[in-house]
């Protein structure tokens, strides 16, 4: 009876495996589709459309920062964080290379001390990021692009307010501002 009892039980097991194991090859896709978002497309478009190519990228970025747990923020740290941002678009008015500069740096300390990748590797961070914060994880791209390269003004502004959505994200979401801060950007007095 107990031998009966055990090979059931192991034959559910197998069956109930191997139903998750082609549900998840089925739906492989739609599921990095939907958990990444517009960071699914740019992949695939990188990959020049090889749709299992972005795919296997997606899923080697979740197998290495699938697992990282975000820190969380002391108060002060939140402030010191929030008044750092208001002099990055502050300082958009006078020099918009070094604004880019300054929220570029900012993000990659604050992505550092909430536990993403550490050192001089972007895209290793960016990927980690585009796992926990795929619909924000462009805005840091852009900025990191526009801060010195051939980006007129208006981009480099788009790029600012797009990163402010991944600054938010990092710094716990709440009432940050953000509308507030894009505002006077789009207005072009770069305050917050």
């Amino acid at each position: 009876m107990t031998t009966a009892i055990i090979i059931i039980a192991v034959v559910a097991v197998a069956a109930i495996a191997a139903f998750f194991l082609l549900r998840g090859r089925i739906g492989g896709g739609r599921g990095l589709r939907s958990r990444f978002g517009p960071e699914y497309d740019r992949v695939v478009a990188r990959h020049g459309g090889d749709t299992e190519a972005a795919e296997r990228e997606l899923a080697d970025r979740v197998k290495r920062h699938g697992a990282i747990d975000e820190r969380p923020l002391t108060e002060e740290a939140r402030a010191r964080y929030a008044a750092r941002w208001a002099g990055a678009q502050e300082l958009f008015v006078e020099s918009p290379e070094r604004s880019l500069a300054e929220a570029d740096a900012l993000l990659a300390d604050l992505s550092r001390e909430r536990g993403f990748p550490d050192g001089d590797d972007f895209e290793d961070r960016t990927d980690a990021l585009s796992v926990h914060h795929a619909a924000h994880v462009d805005g840091y791209r852009r900025v990191h692009t526009a801060r010195g390269g051939d980006a007129d003004t208006e981009e480099r502004r788009a790029a600012l307010i797009e990163a402010r959505k991944l600054f938010d994200a990092l710094l716990g979401g709440g009432p940050s501002g953000r509308e507030h801060g894009s505002r006077h950007l789009v207005k072009g007095r770069g305050t917050s």
